[in-house]
């Protein structure tokens, strides 16, 4: 996933996917396995994120409505 100021949250599941493929293959150096678990790790946590500020608006607008 080429890194930009505006993180896709469908890029970074696609990259996760791959990368879980890639290690299901069983064929990766153990270097190069370490470099993927790290990445994961990392997409994963940028999921979490985007996906609990999403819910966090998503409660905000729905208790604005409710005083509309």
């Amino acid at each position: 996933m080429a890194k930009s100021n505006k993180f896709k949250y469908t890029e970074a599941v696609r990259e996760i996917e791959e990368i879980l493929n890639e290690i299901e293959a069983g064929e990766l150096e153990v270097d190069i396995l370490a470099e993927r678990v790290r990445r994961a790790g990392e997409l994963i946590k940028l999921c979490r994120e985007k996906l609990r500020k999403t819910e966090e608006d998503l409660e905000e607008n729905l208790n604005e409505e409710e005083f509309d």
